[in-house]
């Protein structure tokens, strides 16, 4: 399990490295044309709780208004998505700065997508295991939620939803990698969602 988790790192080093040097450019477009539609910084950040309840800030290209609302969710028809927002969120381009996170080790590039502190602390005994696991940018409960915030705008009460619905098969799912944690999971997924991305 150690040396599976040394060569992850590895592969996660190499990886997130020359995915930042390739993507520089479209770095700078996507930033210069967040950052056109309504001057704020392109760029998301938000404290998230990492492997073993340690704190870090998530790094993500803003895709909403930097509006205050309260809400830690959002779904497809939130008002505060801006226009080049919605875009970059159905290709996933809004995970990308991620691959900083991953630099730094905060994530992998798979593993169980890491929560804010409120919803951890809403985790039941046996939930709380998901936290021994270095969270990821990708992970099969995001595969099969893909569309989470469309079936978030169609609910009355969406943190209600995701709390009581979305959140407990998640990280039933997330369990699973967990408990299965190889160089063929890991790779399966990467493969996996590229693959959806792309038929999306």
């Amino acid at each position: 399990m150690q040396l599976t988790k040394s060569l992850i790192r590895l592969i996660d080093l190499g990886a997130s490295l020359l995915g930042l040097i390739v993507l520089i450019p479209l770095f700078l477009v996507i930033s210069f044309l967040i950052w056109i539609e309504d001057k704020h910084c392109p760029f998301f950040l938000q404290e998230r709780v990492g492997l073993n309840f340690k704190l870090f800030q998530i790094v993500k290209f803003r895709s909403m208004s930097p509006n205050k609302s309260g809400l830690l969710i959002s779904s497809s028809t939130d008002k505060r998505i801006t226009k080049i927002g919605s875009f970059i969120r159905k290709y996933k381009i809004d995970e990308l700065p991620q691959l900083f996170n991953v630099l730094q080790g905060h994530m992998s590039l798979v593993g169980p997508r890491p929560e804010v502190k409120f919803y951890v602390n809403k985790y039941n005994k046996s939930q709380i295991e998901i936290i021994k696991v270095k969270p990821g940018i990708t992970d099969y409960a995001s595969i099969l939620y893909r569309n989470e915030n469309e079936l978030l705008s169609k609910s009355l009460n969406p943190e209600e939803t995701y709390i009581n619905i979305i959140m407990p098969r998640k990280i039933r799912l997330n369990m699973v990698w967990a408990n299965n944690y190889s160089l063929k999971t890991y790779f399966d997924c990467i493969l996996t969602t590229l693959v959806h991305i792309i038929r999306y």
